[in-house]
């Protein structure tokens, strides 16, 4: 029987976290970046955080500089945790992401390997290969299942669309399992609260296209704590009843803010409500002084930071008022 592992058994990680977060980029932060004179006080600020030189003139690179720093954070973190499940749960999306990206480029006879990201839990090279020859039983369980259902989408309809709700299906319940598994109840939380987040995304983008809840039903994921039996009605009322159905929860001024783009609102006010009741869940992590919560808490707010420095620079670029970033800008836990 494998050893139960204890709260204490996350000391050194959890200090190690804690210590770590100094480095996260504040409100106080990215408010002097979003004010600094130049391109260059901005990337001094970021240089002080530990980022090396990011340009927003070149996206790509940028993308693969953010990339490299996901990378290795993920990997410093990893050679600490007691359970590298936790871990396993911020690297598995690279997984279907790859997937994704491997199956369409199949399907087009083109080259995948400038949209890979190799963070996942698999190589993406090993994948690549997994995927060519349809050998999968190297992969995780649920991974192989779920290449092979969307590579049978995506042969019999040719809709690359179908083959990406698929992936993103078995992605969530990935890593609800895996969360489930740990037996940590904040890690499952932080995933469900994922799900649910989406799922409000998903209802709101089927009603504004003027799909049907028969439409929603095959779109809609499992696992979140409010139920898809709840959701489907609001889509059949179009929209009437979301507000309601999302008042109690942590999701309410998203709700209110998916009527409001319901009735030609800004979407991007809506999906950042969406990312901030995520980052709502998260805060309770700065109140756990060691468990996994902090480990679990510090990764997404590093996910949260990469979102914001690229609305930040790019923003910046594009010659963006500040105060048009500053409202796109999603709120983290520090």
């Amino acid at each position: 029987m494998a050893k139960k592992i204890k709260d204490t058994d996350y000391l050194v990680i959890s200090a190690r976290v804690k210590a770590m977060e100094s480095g996260l980029l504040t409100r106080e932060r990215m408010e002097q970046i979003l004010e600094a004179r130049s391109d260059e006080e901005a990337l001094k600020i970021l240089q002080d955080c530990g980022y090396p030189e990011l340009d927003a003139t070149d996206p790509e690179a940028m993308d693969a500089a953010l990339s490299a720093a996901r990378e290795a954070t993920l990997s410093d973190l990893a050679d600490g945790a007691p359970d590298p499940r936790y871990i396993d749960v911020f690297k598995l999306k690279y997984d279907y992401h790859n997937a994704k990206a491997i199956l369409k480029a199949e399907a087009m006879n083109t080259d995948p390997g400038h949209m890979l990201m190799d963070m996942g839990r698999v190589g993406a090279a090993e994948l690549r290969e997994a995927i060519r020859s349809g050998e999968l039983d190297s992969l995780p369980p649920l991974l192989a299942s779920a290449v092979a259902e969307a590579k049978e989408v995506l042969q019999t309809t040719r809709d690359p669309q179908l083959c990406d709700i698929v992936l993103d299906r078995w992605a969530y319940r990935d890593m609800d399992q895996v969360a489930e598994a740990t037996g940590s109840a904040f890690l499952h939380g932080y995933v469900q609260a994922q799900i649910d987040a989406a799922n409000l995304r998903t209802l709101v983008r089927t009603l504004r296209m003027g799909k049907n809840e028969e439409f929603l039903r095959g779109v809609l994921f499992e696992g979140g704590g409010i139920p898809t039996d709840a959701i489907l009605p609001v889509c059949a009322a179009r929209g009437s009843g979301m507000a309601e159905l999302y008042a109690p929860t942590r999701f309410q001024a998203a709700a209110e803010a998916g009527v409001q783009a319901l009735q030609g609102g800004p979407l991007t006010e809506f999906e950042k409500r969406c990312d901030d009741a995520v980052g709502d869940y998260l805060s309770g992590a700065l109140f756990v002084p060691f468990g996994e919560a902090p480990l679990v808490g510090y990764l997404a707010a590093r996910e949260t930071e990469y979102t914001n420095l690229r609305i930040l620079l790019m923003g910046r670029g594009a010659g963006i008022a500040p105060e048009v970033i500053r409202s796109r800008l999603r709120e983290s836990y520090v």
